[in-house]
């Protein structure tokens, strides 16, 4: 079947080095960075960030968006005005990119690891509500876990490679909880739940457009909200917490310097024009896939129920560990990147203190999934605009 799966890759993506997810720059991209370098305006000022914050609000659907450089930066701030504090325990998922443990961990927050779905490969709902009946309890100042003495101030649930997690159960608990919501969807801009797209959940949302990502600004990240007052803080303190003032510089607390370059929203905007396109033909690609490893009886993940995917990157779920050493080892020597998932955030030195739940589903599909080629091929999307 390896081999079989290489011949497939190169049908679709060509003779050279297969990447598992590389950017792709067939529109206005160029031309659109000549006009921020005429302009000027390359830094954290320009029509561009704004032009692209407008982008991204309108088609998630939220009300604002501030952008930063990254997916990080957008992440650390949503929590910082979640009103986590210094010591307080944010519930996640040991199954994720480090960037959200970091982030928890820049605002002196403590990670409690909670287990994720098979299906979806997110925070899993029943996981969470087990874990809050039997450590935690409610006080007038909110969840307390019982076990450390801590205030529970946040849950940050991820849509893992881009597939929605049980969002709709997720918001109930927490709202039952008095815990704060905020989406990590890092991954997922152009995946919807019945409908609606993700990060639009939860009090806040994170988004990256980190060079592998489905659109790329070769850097930079995305907060999103509907509340006025939070993304007026937002992009207060990501600008150093600086006055306006035509020529004083004015601060009037601590900020961070988590602008978005114009240069970066520059490409975003650009890569913006052209997302249905590269959501349709990730979405063919992902057909593809899914009729080749049936063959096989591999499992190709998928969305659940009426959800859909962006297809950011495609997984499969291979019998034993065994077998996803073998797939990994042959396909990587013969040129068709691969990879498997993240080492559990559980298993991570800053991070083996952390108080977890058993994290059965977490362990087993690590030792399982293995990440495809997953890209829009070359030349793809100039054949899509002449059709």
């Amino acid at each position: 079947m390896i081999e079989k799966f290489c011949d497939f890759a190169r049908n679709i993506y060509g003779d050279k080095f297969i990447p598992l997810h590389r950017p792709i720059f067939e529109g206005n991209e160029k031309r659109y960075l000549i006009d921020c370098i005429d302009s000027n305006f390359v830094s954290s000022v320009g029509e561009k960030v704004t032009e692209f914050e407008e982008k991204i609000a309108e088609y998630t659907g939220s009300k604002h968006a501030v952008a930063t450089v990254n997916g990080t930066a957008a992440l650390h701030i949503a929590i910082k005005l979640a009103g986590v504090n210094e010591g307080d325990e944010v519930l996640s998922q040991a199954l994720t990119f480090i960037a959200t443990c970091n982030a928890i961990s820049y605002a002196g927050a403590h990670p409690v690891f909670v287990d994720v779905d098979i299906e979806t490969m997110g925070l899993s709902p029943n996981a969470l509500r087990e874990f809050l009946e039997s450590h935690a309890e409610k006080t007038s100042s909110g969840a307390l876990n019982k076990v450390t003495g801590r205030r529970i101030a946040a849950c940050i649930p991820m849509h893992t490679f881009g597939f929605p997690c049980r969002i709709e159960e997720i918001v109930s608990i927490c709202d039952d909880w008095g815990i704060a919501l905020i989406e990590d969807a890092a991954e997922s801009l152009g995946s919807f739940v019945a409908g609606r797209h993700t990060g639009t959940f939860g009090k806040m949302a994170a988004l990256s457009f980190n060079g592998n990502k489905v659109i790329t600004t070769g850097g930079g990240g995305m907060l999103i909200t509907d509340d006025q007052e939070l993304a007026i803080q937002a992009k207060h303190i990501t600008t150093t917490a600086k006055v306006p003032h035509p020529y004083e510089f004015i601060h009037d607390e601590i900020g961070y310097n988590y602008r978005m370059p114009n240069l970066n929203a520059a490409l975003g905007c650009a890569q913006m024009e052209r997302l249905e396109e590269f959501l349709t033909i990730k979405s063919d690609i992902a057909s593809k896939w899914n009729n080749f490893f049936n063959a096989y009886d591999v499992k190709f993940v998928l969305a659940e129920g009426s959800n859909s995917a962006n297809h950011w990157l495609n997984a499969i779920i291979l019998d034993s560990t065994e077998d996803r050493d073998k797939f990994l080892t042959t396909t990587n020597e013969k040129g068709v990147m691969t990879r498997p998932i993240w080492q559990l955030m559980s298993e991570l030195s800053m991070f083996k203190d952390c108080q977890n739940d058993s994290l059965v589903n977490s362990k087993w599909l690590v030792n399982h999934v293995v990440n495809i080629p997953s890209s829009v091929p070359e030349g793809w999307l100039l054949d899509f605009s002449k059709d």
